[in-house]
C-alpha cells in the first residue's frame, strides 16, 4: 500500500518524495520518462535554489559538477549592458537538467522511494461524494496494461502540461501571456566581450529575450523565449529561428558565428499556467503543476525544489489529521514563500519589455549602483546562504 504516489520525477517531485520518505512515508514515485533524460531549462541554479538544496542535503554533486554563477548579466538593445555580482562568495551553478534532475532523483530513491520510469498516468481515481470529489490515486500504464495506484494522498508533479491538473479543472493555459521557448546547445561559442563568462546572460530584445549559459561540456545553453502560437512558422524550423536570432543580433552574432548545434533544438509552449479552482482533498499539485509563469532571473529551480517541499509537509498533514484546512494552509505557505517574488518576476518582466526601460535602467545603475545590487540580490534569492566553496 502507497501512503503517497507522486506523478512527475522532476525536480519537485523528487524533492517532495526525499522529504516524505525520510519522514517515513511509503512512496511510490512515477513518470512518463526514462532517465537521465533531457529537459529543456536555463540549465541554472540561483544561490537561493542552492542553499535549498545544500539544506536538504542533496547539493553535492550538483556543486561538484556544475559551473559557479556569480552574477547576471542583462542586456538592451543599442549597446545597452547592465551586470551585477552576487554580494560576498555567493554563487549558484550551471549544469544541464539531465544532471541536475538525475542528482534530485537518486537522492529521493536513496531515501527510500520507490521510483518507476516509463509510466503514463492516465487519469486520477475519483471518488465522487455528497461533500465533493475525492482522489484515491492514479489509473497508470499503456491502454492494455493499465493498473491503480491507490494512495490517500496524490501530488500531480508532472509539468505545465500536468495530466492531471489540466483534465480536473485545477490548471489552464491563460490567453496572455503565450510565450514559447525555443532552447539547444552549441558548442565553439566565443566568451562576451568581458572575457570568460561565469554570469548568467539575459539578452532582452523587442518581444523577446535569449538566455545564454555556459554549462560543463564544454557546451553553452540557448534558449530563446518568444510570444508565438501553434501555427506560428518560425516554430517549424525552430533550428532556423534560433539561427536568425542568433546571426542578427549585434551583441551575439560574432560570438556564434563558428557556433555549432550539438542536437536539434527544442521547442515547448505555451509557457504559463495559471492554477485555478479550489483543491480537491486527496491531491496536491507542486512544481510547474501549480501554476507557472516563466522566470527570467533563474529563479525557477527554487520554485520547484521549495514547491515540492511544501507539498511534502502538507502531505504529511494530511496523512496525520486528514485533510481539513490541508489546501488553504498549502495555499499561504506558497504566498508567503513566493508571493514578492512572483510580484518582482512580473515586474522585471514588464520592464525589459520596454527598450527604454531597459537603457533607463542601465543609467540608473550607473548612477545609484546600489539599486542595482538590491535587484541581484533579490533575482538571485540571496537573503539564504549560499556561499561558493572555496
Amino acid at each position: 500500500m502507497n501512503d503517497v504516489v507522486i506523478v512527475g520525477a522532476g525536480p519537485a517531485g523528487a524533492v517532495a518524495a526525499t522529504v516524505l520518505a525520510r519522514a517515513g512515508a511509503r512512496v511510490r514515485l512515477i513518470d512518463r520518462a526514462a532517465f537521465p533524460r533531457d529537459k529543456l531549462c536555463g540549465d541554472t541554479l540561483n544561490p537561493g535554489a542552492l542553499a535549498l538544496l545544500r539544506r536538504l542535503g542533496l547539493s553535492a554533486s550538483i556543486e561538484e559538477r556544475g559551473l559557479p554563477v556569480h552574477g547576471m548579466r542583462v542586456t538592451g538593445e543599442h549597446g545597452v549592458v547592465i551586470e551585477g555580482r552576487y554580494p560576498g562568495d555567493l554563487c549558484g551553478r550551471a549544469l544541464v537538467r539531465r544532471d541536475v534532475d538525475w542528482a534530485l532523483l537518486s537522492g529521493a530513491m536513496a531515501a527510500g522511494a520507490a521510483f518507476e520510469p516509463s509510466v503514463a498516468v492516465r487519469r486520477a481515481i475519483v471518488d465522487e461524494r455528497a461533500g465533493g470529489r475525492v482522489i484515491r490515486g492514479v489509473v497508470a500504464g499503456a491502454e492494455r496494461s493499465e493498473r491503480d495506484l491507490l494512495a490517500p494522498v496524490t501530488i500531480a508533479a508532472d509539468g505545465r502540461h500536468s495530466t492531471l491538473a489540466f483534465a480536473l479543472g485545477l490548471a489552464r493555459h491563460p490567453r496572455w501571456p503565450r510565450r514559447w521557448a525555443v532552447g539547444a546547445y552549441f558548442e565553439n561559442v566565443g566568451n562576451h566581450p568581458a572575457g570568460l563568462s561565469t554570469v548568467g546572460e539575459m539578452h532582452v530584445r523587442r518581444g523577446r529575450y535569449i538566455g545564454v549559459a555556459p554549462v560543463p561540456g564544454p557546451l553553452t545553453n540557448v534558449c530563446l523565449v518568444k510570444p508565438s502560437a501553434p501555427g506560428d512558422p518560425s516554430l517549424h524550423d525552430p533550428a532556423a529561428a534560433l539561427r536568425q536570432e542568433l546571426a542578427r543580433d549585434p551583441m551575439l552574432r560574432d560570438r556564434f558565428a563558428h557556433a555549432r548545434l550539438v542536437h536539434p533544438p527544442v521547442v515547448l509552449g505555451p509557457l504559463a499556467v495559471d492554477a485555478c479552482g479550489a483543491g480537491i482533498d486527496g491531491l496536491l499539485l507542486a512544481g510547474d503543476a501549480s501554476g507557472f509563469i516563466d522566470p527570467m532571473t533563474g529563479d525557477g529551480m527554487r520554485f520547484a525544489i521549495r514547491g515540492g517541499e511544501l507539498a511534502a509537509v502538507a502531505a504529511l498533514e494530511a496523512l496525520e489529521h486528514g485533510w481539513a484546512g490541508v489546501h488553504d494552509r498549502l495555499a499561504a505557505r506558497r504566498q508567503r514563500e513566493f508571493g514578492a517574488k512572483w510580484r518582482f518576476n512580473r515586474a522585471l518582466r514588464a520592464l525589459v519589455a520596454s527598450p527604454l526601460a531597459v537603457a533607463a535602467a542601465a543609467l540608473g545603475a550607473r548612477v545609484a549602483p546600489g539599486v542595482l545590487q538590491a535587484v541581484i540580490n533579490n533575482a538571485g534569492d540571496c537573503d539564504v546562504s549560499a556561499t561558493c566553496p572555496a
